[in-house]
């Protein structure tokens, strides 16, 4: 017996459609209408593809220039020793020739051309005062020596520098003035044109002016070289730290031990300054011997001789 009756909801003749499935989504494998027919690339695709095309022909030409770049360097690790190349340039040109103050300094039209540095004494650019004795062996260099006002006491021979100072011709029969003034400024400063030029700094960077003087031609690979030494011996002899000073020791032994120069078999640039850091630095005693048998050939030349005396 039921225990309560409940009237029916609704009469028994309605018809219910009851759904198949819960929702319906488009056929997806199916165009729809107004695109593209099937097997037609839309723009974008076909732009995708075509970029997708230029990238792989651009990795391809970048694959080929580094294979080509590659067979051109014999040792495994890629290191090139251009030791061979510096020597087939010495022997293909010559070593030095004389250079053309005018096409370097410009004309003189009858006024003497005198470069002008000024330097602190208790740093001085030792480099720059041997420049100054291979400039008198080329060319008849009126040379003095003047003090600013901003430093007092000054050693005397930083003073005598140039020797005597005894100028026995006029001024127009010298071909450069060399003017030194030792002046408290924190780096050396050097001026060519007083009225038109912006100073040169830095003792590294007047080195190189001045050697250009001289007249000597490289080639690329050995201009390189010796710049890489020259920067080597100002940032990390003379104002590194000790290890960074022992590992430029230990390069230029080995350097050394191949050429009788820092670059190839003549003198230039980066000899004088790795000389002058060495012996600024105080590593004079604890040097490699190939470093040591370098430093004597280099005292044995007069313009390192004379520096060399206003060491002691």
């Amino acid at each position: 017996m039921p225990m309560y009756k409940v009237q029916p909801y609704n009469s028994g003749d309605v018809k219910v459609d009851l759904p198949s499935c819960m929702y319906t989504l488009p056929n997806v494998h199916q165009a729809p209408c107004g695109h593209h027919e099937q097997g037609v690339p839309e723009p974008a695709l076909q732009a995708l593809e075509s970029r997708q095309e230029d990238i792989l022909k651009r990795l391809y030409e970048l694959k080929a220039a580094v294979d080509g770049l590659s067979k051109m360097i014999q040792t495994p690790d890629a290191d090139l020793d251009v030791t061979d190349m510096i020597q087939a340039d010495e022997s293909a040109a010559s070593a030095s020739c004389k250079a053309d103050l005018d096409s370097i300094l410009g004309k003189d039209y009858g006024a003497l051309r005198d470069i002008v540095i000024n330097a602190n004494p208790s740093v001085p650019p030792l480099s720059l005062l041997i420049l100054h004795g291979l400039l008198c062996e080329r060319y008849q260099v009126l040379s003095t020596v003047h003090t600013h006002s901003s430093v007092t006491a000054i050693p005397e021979p930083l003073l005598k520098c140039f020797g005597d100072q005894v100028n026995k011709k006029s001024r127009q029969d010298y071909q450069l003035g060399f003017t030194l003034i030792w002046k408290d400024v924190p780096k050396p400063q050097m001026k060519f044109s007083i009225q038109n030029m912006c100073p040169i700094e830095g003792e590294g960077n007047i080195a190189r002016f001045l050697f250009s003087l001289l007249g000597d031609t490289f080639s690329a690979v050995t201009s390189t070289l010796i710049d890489s030494w020259v920067d080597t011996a100002i940032f990390q002899m003379r104002e590194g730290s000790s290890k960074e000073k022992a590992a430029v020791l230990r390069a230029m032994n080995s350097a050394l031990g191949k050429t009788p120069w820092l670059v190839g078999n003549e003198l230039t640039i980066a000899d004088i300054v790795s000389w002058c850091a060495i012996q600024q630095s105080g590593n004079t005693t604890a040097v490699p011997a190939n470093v040591l048998k370098w430093m004597k050939s280099c005292e044995n030349l007069l313009s390192f001789n004379t520096v060399l005396k206003l060491l002691k």
